[in-house]
């Protein structure tokens, strides 16, 4: 950026810094003579609080701008480097240009890992001043850059999954639209593609040949990789997918040249920079907060990170085929789970098209339906009653704010996530409440002109999303290491008893409501002599599997509480000093975003010590009847887990269920009684249900 000295109407500076001012010296060291040491005199408007908030300017330890003051080294612009002959337009050497473009990358990958435009991308001087750029391929690579900028900004501001932490959406001055069309600059791109080709034939050395082909595979990725983004931001129609795909399967076979090529490119010397790149340029721009040292990201690593970005966004061209909201749903979630980058979260979110509130409502309707197909939906004379219509719609329709929060809601980052999830079921709470009144009513219509009843059908839909949200508010907190170990046991407590109890109940009822569906069509299918009678054939049970994956989750947390009480009979968990902790306010804390709902009842933390005294139980225990009981739990999960199609996920619970059963068998049989060493748990295999360790 370039800087000049202004000029205030011919007055010299002087002039105007003393125009009107008093000098205040003495009078203010005979004020501070009135107070005692230590006293502070301040204003009401300036607090403790602004104090120490303030910044003191020109101080190098806070002021960020008096960086550019420090040291012998002084910021150089783009205009000043070119007339020193430090830097070049045209005639770049191939090292130089693979220097340049990955390091430029790097800083885009810094970029969406949270720092600031101005102390990553902007730091590239060639970036100031694109035009002036005379060799073709710079250029074009250049121009490319703040396109891919300006997209990538567009996704992250339509979606709104982004925190400060995440993304710095400031540009600093700096105009990321440049005056070239999208037509334009592919073209521009094309050009420079072809004529690195017409090098690549022309060529002798085997060292340039190779040179030119990672030059050649840097421009054609940025250029597939901007097309992609052009396609999965397309609002008017559907994004045409298979183009889409097309294009990243090109990008992924760019990006193995690239990283095999990486060395190529010209390296730093001592002072850690490359020709073109200045750290301090920008240094002006920041507002005047502590300083920050940006590292930028290493440039294997960053190509590393732009491999998994395309294979992300492979993933998440696969919803567009996904019409159900459960599947949808359980893709979200599962998607969340591998942590994604920041570009991949908002992509995922404006590729998906069903958070339209019209469109969403039709989609509601269609998986209330699915999950437990109520006579409000199905039976005509329900239909035909308009005050009754009315009322399912009305309920529809206010079920579309909550599910699209909890869509976008798995847009942001997994901690941001725990909180959200808090404030998303308080609307739940209100959902359930309007859908026991709807149900009510429908129950009365239904009963007297189908002679079906319609109890709890709303209800138990909305019940068993407000479940599942319930499980992933108390799961998140494993993930992000916010229970100490002593406060497991009534964590897998409340879901063993619980919510996962609750789940299948929920599960279970609408399956029998379906089957009961199914018979009722059949019934009526066979008493019309008209059509032929079908082979009777037994349907498997729509939610089977999902009772049987659940049940074995729930026994998992029931073994993991029972071995937790043993190890707190046996003194093997570390327990705070009740002088300076108090259990019920842990456990009210942890479940606090659960006290307003009205189903499943919130259980107080008097309830649960009452529920979980062993004076309770009717004969004397010890350590070792929960390590037997616990080692029941653990085979239990394993019998059922060995009944379901095994994935991944599926293998990984069998794995952990074998040996928590084995080392609570152990336990029972009083191995290491006399250790009151604390047990390990490991949750590398899985991040919500540990592998315990005897030390």
């Amino acid at each position: 950026m370039e800087y000049s000295d202004s000029e205030c109407n011919g007055e010299t500076l002087d002039k105007i810094l003393m125009y009107k001012w008093l000098d205040i010296t003495s009078e203010f060291k005979d004020a501070v003579t009135g107070l005692d040491m230590g006293e502070l005199l301040h204003d009401n408007l300036f607090g403790l609080f602004e104090a120490m908030s303030a910044i003191e300017m020109m101080d190098p330890k806070m002021d960020a701008g008096m960086i550019c003051n420090r040291g012998a080294r002084k910021a150089k612009t783009l205009s000043q480097t070119l007339e020193e002959g430090i830097l070049k337009l045209d005639n770049f050497r191939y090292d130089e240009m693979i220097g340049i473009i990955d390091t430029t990358l790097a800083c885009i990958v810094s970029w969406l890992e949270g720092h600031s435009l101005a102390q990553t991308v902007f730091t590239n001087l060639y970036l100031h001043k694109p035009y002036s750029i005379e060799d073709k391929t710079m250029k074009a690579f250049c121009l490319i850059v703040y396109k891919l900028l300006e997209i990538i900004k567009d996704f992250v501001h339509k979606a709104m999954v982004y925190e400060e932490e995440d993304f710095q959406p400031m540009q600093y001055g700096y105009h990321l639209n440049p005056d070239i069309s999208e037509q334009r600059i592919i073209g521009m791109l094309r050009e420079a593609e072809e004529e690195l080709h017409r090098k690549i034939r022309s060529r002798q050395s085997a060292n340039e040949i190779q040179a030119i082909q990672a030059v050649h595979a840097r421009i054609k990725f940025t250029r597939v990789f901007y097309q992609a983004l052009t396609i999965m931001r397309r609002e008017e129609q559907t994004p045409a997918i298979t183009d889409c795909q097309r294009l990243l399967m090109t990008a992924c076979d760019m990006l193995n040249i690239m990283r095999d090529t990486v060395h190529l490119g010209i390296q730093a010397g001592d002072n850690e920079l490359i020709p073109g790149f200045e750290p301090l340029i920008n240094q002006r721009l920041l507002p005047p907060t502590f300083p920050r040292y940006t590292k930028i990201k290493p440039r294997a690593e960053a190509l590393a990170y732009f491999s998994d970005m395309i294979d992300r966004f492979k993933t998440i061209t696969k919803i567009q085929s996904i019409t159900s909201l459960h599947q949808v749903l359980d893709f979200f979630i599962d998607f969340s789970k591998s942590s994604p980058c920041l570009l991949s979260r908002s992509a995922l979110q404006l590729l998906y098209q069903g958070t339209n509130p019209c469109t969403l409502r039709d989609i509601l309707k269609e998986a209330v339906k699915t999950f437990i197909c109520p006579p409000a939906l199905v039976s005509k004379s329900i239909l035909s009653n308009q005050q009754a219509k009315k009322y399912v719609e009305s309920f529809l329709a206010h079920c579309t704010r909550p599910f699209a929060s909890f869509l976008q809601l798995c847009g942001h980052n997994r901690a941001r996530q725990r909180d959200k999830l808090a404030h998303l079921l308080e609307e739940f709470t209100n959902l359930q409440d309007e859908a026991e009144r709807v149900d009510a009513y429908l129950h009365n219509i239904s009963v007297n002109s189908t002679s079906r009843p319609h109890l709890a059908c709303f209800g138990t839909w909305i019940l068993y999303h407000t479940l599942k949200i319930m499980i992933m508010y108390l799961l998140a907190g494993f993930e992000l290491e916010l229970y100490s170990r002593h406060e497991y046991y009534y964590i897998y407590w409340y879901l063993y008893e619980f919510l996962y109890g609750w789940l299948v109940s929920a599960l279970s009822r609408a399956d029998s409501f379906l089957v009961e569906n199914e018979l009722i069509n059949e019934l009526q299918k066979s008493k019309n002599p008209s059509k032929k009678k079908p082979k009777h054939k037994r349907k498997p049970r729509p939610y089977n599997k999902d009772i049987v994956y659940y049940q074995a989750l729930q026994n998992m947390c029931g073994g993991y509480y029972k071995a937790l009480m043993g190890f707190r009979l046996d003194g093997k968990l570390t327990m705070p000093h009740p002088q300076f902790d108090s259990e019920q306010v842990r456990y009210e804390h942890r479940f606090a975003p659960f006290q307003n709902l009205l189903t499943p009842p919130p259980v107080q933390y008097s309830e649960f010590r009452e529920m979980t005294s062993v004076e309770r139980l009717q004969q004397p225990v010890d350590s070792i009847y929960f390590y037997i009981t616990g080692c029941k739990h653990f085979h239990q999960a394993r019998q059922l887990l060995e009944n379901i199609q095994s994935d991944g996920e599926i293998s990984d619970l069998l794995k952990i269920s074998k040996t928590n059963f084995i080392v609570l068998k152990l336990l029972a049989g009083g191995h290491k009684k006399d250790s009151v060493t604390p047990p390990e748990f490991d949750f590398s295999v899985n991040r919500y249900f540990p592998i315990i360790k005897l030390l």
